[in-house]
């Protein structure tokens, strides 16, 4: 089983961006889809995107459609997040995950291997 760490959270002002990334270890990699989640201060965990193992089929919490992009190197074993026109309501902790599985349809359920966190500030 593959073990998750993020890093690349901060503070930036709106309308910045962000580039998170999510190094995996201890396992097949290229067997794993991949996802982006992330949790404010008392609300619920939401889903953000997610990748099949091929990297040709994507999938997108509707908040973040057309500012966010997930993204995978399997030779390197890390998935990126880049994050454009951030806002206040960006401002959470954001993880990612991981399931082994190789379709390509890839939803918000299921993931079972999860990184520690990375904070991100959006600040007005």
């Amino acid at each position: 089983q593959v073990q998750l760490v993020e890093s690349g959270g901060g503070l930036v002002q709106a309308g910045g961006s962000l580039r998170l990334s999510c190094a995996a270890s201890g396992g097949s990699f290229n067997t794993y889809a991949v996802g982006w989640f992330r949790q404010a201060p008392g609300k619920e965990r939401e889903f953000l995107a997610s990748l099949d193992w091929t990297s040709r089929s994507t999938n997108y919490g509707g908040s973040v459609k057309g500012r966010f992009t997930i993204s995978r190197d399997n030779a390197k074993s890390t998935v990126w997040l880049q994050m454009n026109s951030l806002k206040p309501e960006d401002t959470a902790v954001y993880s990612c995950a991981a399931k082994r599985t190789f379709s390509t349809v890839v939803t918000a359920e299921g993931f079972d291997t999860w990184g520690q966190g990375t904070q991100v500030t959006v600040s007005s």
